[in-house]
């Protein structure tokens, strides 16, 4: 081992920021593509909210299966093999014949696979962090998880556009395949599930890493995730305490709430942006980056601003205080946003709405890492069960909405939805640990 303190767990952050960024590109150019895939094959508007949705649909039922395994066996190999099966499916989503007659009953089962694949990603994550990250650094380093989410979702709308531009809506998919597979091999081999595994840890760091996480709790469930005893032995909480949990059922409850919030931005905003805001293509290539770029500098100041606060002021203000806020301040950009006349001043204060929604993304992931630990994977993918759910219904519900009461009330439901989540967190105890109870 170096005498000289390292950073490792920082570089796999990085990995793990961009293998996020990876995951949303995968996610969103289907929503950039809509158009001309619903085209190519006849699908209306509605249908095509049942192809956006069935993703979700997948991501969300396979949340906690992929947590589960993340827990048993680990966040390297769960990892890769999910990037390698969502890798194949979105290849195969533009494998379809032109005229192929089942093709939309097609788009929506691969689809639907290819959500099942992504749904380890963000579990995975979290487990990592529950074994690789102290307590102070957890809200910086989700902060960097979750800017993924913005950065590839900002950069799908012109780099799907300019390969469509050229070579087709198809091509873009396979680009996608291929950056997904080569992201994830990188991973394998630079990632180790614990410190202890790996050869570039200094002594340092992991002695830094072990006391950060050790001052969460003294039980051996917390001792388990400093890397001393084997993943696959750890006693994990059992499915009666979350599924009880008033803390639990509180932030899935808001992350719910979150993820429909979310997800009128992934799937709908660009095709709002042209079809309603009447914004040309590049024009609405261009603003439909904006959500997504507030939510990468969102997450990180986020992350940031969570840890603060819960050094100087305990985890219930750095915590629970900085989603409250920030998901009420959300639902305050959307509604003006909605009722803005301009279709580009329209787009800002939608994206203060985005950002603003993101400063609270940390707290999610930060909170089920240290009430949960060794069983963080699972917590975490029955929370983002619930964020998932509901974009799923934002993806049908969104056109319905629209045609019946127009797209300012599909927007006002999401403000309204946001302050929901936002009262949510009252009733959080980010100090309440699950272990403490399990049996």
């Amino acid at each position: 081992m170096s005498e000289k303190t390292t950073r490792v767990r920082w570089l796999l952050v990085f990995w793990l920021f961009l293998l996020s960024a990876v995951a949303f590109l995968d996610r969103v150019k289907v929503s950039i593509a809509g158009i001309s895939i619903a085209t190519e094959y006849g699908i209306s508007n509605k249908q095509l909210g049942g192809v956006f949705s069935s993703i979700l649909w997948g991501y969300a039922l396979f949340q906690t299966v992929g947590g589960r395994l993340a827990d048993r066996y680990g966040p390297r190999r769960v990892l890769t093999l999910g990037v390698v099966w969502w890798g194949i499916f979105t290849a195969l989503t533009a494998s379809l014949p032109v005229h192929f007659r089942w093709a939309l009953w097609a788009l929506i089962t691969v689809r639907f696979l290819l959500g099942a694949g992504e749904a380890v990603v963000y579990p995975a994550s979290n487990q990592f962090v529950a074994r690789w990250i102290p307590v102070a650094e957890r809200g910086a380093a989700n902060g960097w998880i979750f800017a993924g989410v913005g950065v590839g979702s900002g950069l799908t709308p012109p780099l799907i556009t300019l390969i469509m531009s050229h070579y087709g809506w198809r091509a873009s998919f396979w680009v996608c395949a291929l950056i997904g597979l080569l992201a994830g091999a990188v991973w394998f081999v630079i990632a180790r599930d614990t410190p202890a595994q790996h050869p570039r840890v200094s002594a340092q760091e992991r002695g830094w890493i072990e006391s950060g996480i050790s001052l969460e709790s003294a039980s051996p469930a917390r001792a388990a995730t400093s890397g001393s005893v084997p993943p696959a032995t750890r006693k994990l909480i059992p499915w009666r305490r979350v599924l009880t949990s008033k803390d639990v059922l509180a932030v899935t409850l808001s992350y719910f709430c979150f993820g429909y919030v979310a997800w009128i931005f992934f799937s709908w905003f660009y095709i709002y942006l042209a079809q309603v805001r009447r914004l040309n293509l590049k024009a609405s290539a261009f603003y439909a980056m904006l959500p997504f770029l507030a939510m990468a500098v969102a997450c990180l100041l986020g992350g940031l601003i969570s840890d603060w606060l819960t050094r100087e002021c305990g985890r219930r203000v750095g915590r629970c205080g900085v989603a409250t806020v920030a998901m009420a301040l959300a639902a305050a950009f959307i509604a003006l946003g909605s009722h803005v006349q301009g279709g580009r001043l329209a787009s800002v204060f939608l994206a203060g709405g985005a950002g603003a929604l993101y400063l609270a993304q940390s707290s999610f992931w930060s909170v089920t890492a240290d009430i949960a630990a060794a069983s963080s994977g699972s917590v975490s993918g029955f929370m983002n069960m619930g964020a998932q759910i509901g974009g799923a219904l934002t993806a049908l519900l969104t056109p319905v909405i629209a045609q019946d009461f127009g797209w300012t009330a599909s927007f006002l439901v999401a403000a309204a939805l946001s302050l929901l989540g936002s009262t949510a967190w009252l009733a959080v105890d980010p100090a309440c640990t699950l272990d403490a109870h399990a049996n």
